[in-house]
């Protein structure tokens, strides 16, 4: 089932379920119909993980089609020389850290390989098709060899404009103020091993270790988008901080999840931020608000038919991640909402590829211990707000 009709599919459960609520609306469901909720409810969370597989599937298969095009780059030498040292080959390994001097380090038996710029910008690029966080993020250049990244943002907004009599004196700005962001080179690692044989026997052994490392920091890099502590990690837009987004733009929803609490969330953002926000919650939430209205009985939550395109709710994108919080009570965030051009992501240069050719040798397998830097993070407090429930504070 292809994902058009698997959102066919999900929309008529969601007319079930709200049929079956209307049918009940003021009174207490009996048995049968509390049995088939439960039944509609958890074929509704199928619908939703299977949607989110297989367009995730679709743009992996779009990134393998694309790995596998006739390699028209000027440099065919040196990339064939990175191709052949993944695959273990001790000479080229050699070569290409003492000719071609993209190595870092003396390691003699593996060698850790910097990646040509055209496989790390692939990777780069396989990322943006895969994670909704870059998508809807900004991706704010490069990190290069710098330490850190500065970058300027303002703290505190300037008073308006004044009317003053021909020949008075202009206001003083007094309040302006701003603030510096500054990213840093964190360092993600992770140690995979692929068949020698599958590698080897391959005409595209860059394209293999690639996808596989795309798919390892991609769940990685969404992880710490939604709870990143900041400390040598992203900060993450569930997380709490001054540095990011403070409690001051806290919604808070006492009980259960009302209609409310999103009504407030969106008209708490200024206008210049709600006509370009988008939510970001958990599926686990979502089954909540589809079953959520406004108070003349219309449903806040519309979903997509649309390949490609996000449930709506109160007008708005929703985007779904397995990572975003899903404890629905006990003071926890659950959803945000924001104009994500303020969520800043950088990336460094370096990528750096250490080949185990020997260490695993046993196993008829090569070793690939990969080196990733990056940041992210909220840069602008008011572009945002975020749900917290069971609380009232």
């Amino acid at each position: 089932m292809n994902v058009f009709e698997l959102k066919q599919e999900r929309a008529s459960v969601v007319a079930s379920i709200r049929d079956l609520m209307d049918r009940n609306d003021g009174k207490e469901m009996d048995a049968v119909d509390k049995e088939t909720l439960s039944n509609l409810e958890a074929k509704f969370d199928n619908l939703n993980e299977s949607i989110n597989k297989e367009e995730k599937q679709i743009e992996r298969e779009k990134l393998i089609a694309e790995s596998k095009a006739p390699k028209t780059d000027a440099k065919d030498d040196r990339h064939q020389l990175f191709v052949n040292a993944l695959k273990g080959d001790r000479a080229s390994i050699e070569r290409y850290r003492d000719d071609v001097n993209y190595t870092l380090g003396t390691d003699a038996t593996a060698g850790a390989l910097t990646a040509p710029m055209e496989f790390r910008n692939e990777l780069i690029k396989g990322l943006d098709d895969i994670l909704f966080m870059r998508q809807i993020g900004r991706n704010i250049g490069s990190i290069g060899n710098a330490q850190t990244l500065g970058f300027p943002y303002r703290k505190t907004a300037a008073s308006d404009a004044e009317w003053v009599a021909e020949v008075a004196a202009a206001p003083e700005e007094q309040t302006l103020e701003y603030g510096r962001r500054e990213f840093k080179p964190n360092r993600m690692a992770k140690l995979m091993k692929l068949s020698r044989t599958l590698v080897n026997h391959s005409q595209n052994a860059d394209g293999i270790v690639r996808d596989e490392m795309l798919y390892r920091i991609a769940i990685t890099m969404e992880k710490a988008y939604m709870t990143g502590d900041g400390d040598g990690k992203p900060l993450g837009i569930f997380v709490a901080d001054n540095s990011g987004i403070s409690t001051a733009r806290d919604i808070a929803c006492v009980g259960d999840i009302t209609a409310d609490a999103f009504i407030d969330m969106k008209y708490s953002l200024k206008e210049q931020y709600m006509n370009k926000a988008q939510f970001v919650m958990h599926r686990d939430l979502v089954k909540v608000v589809a079953k959520l209205k406004d108070e003349v009985g219309q449903y806040l939550w519309q979903p997509s038919l649309i390949d490609g395109q996000p449930d709506r709710l109160l007008g708005l994108p929703v985007h779904m991640s397995e990572y975003a919080p899903n404890t629905l009570s006990g003071g926890s965030y659950v959803a945000v909402l924001g104009d994500f051009n303020y969520y800043w992501i950088v990336d460094a240069d370096n990528l750096t590829v250490q080949v185990l050719n020997e260490l695993y040798a046993v196993n008829n397998q090569i070793g690939y211990l990969f080196n990733y830097f990056g940041d992210g993070a909220p840069v602008l407090d008011e572009a945002f707000a975020r749900l917290k429930v069971g609380t009232s504070a």
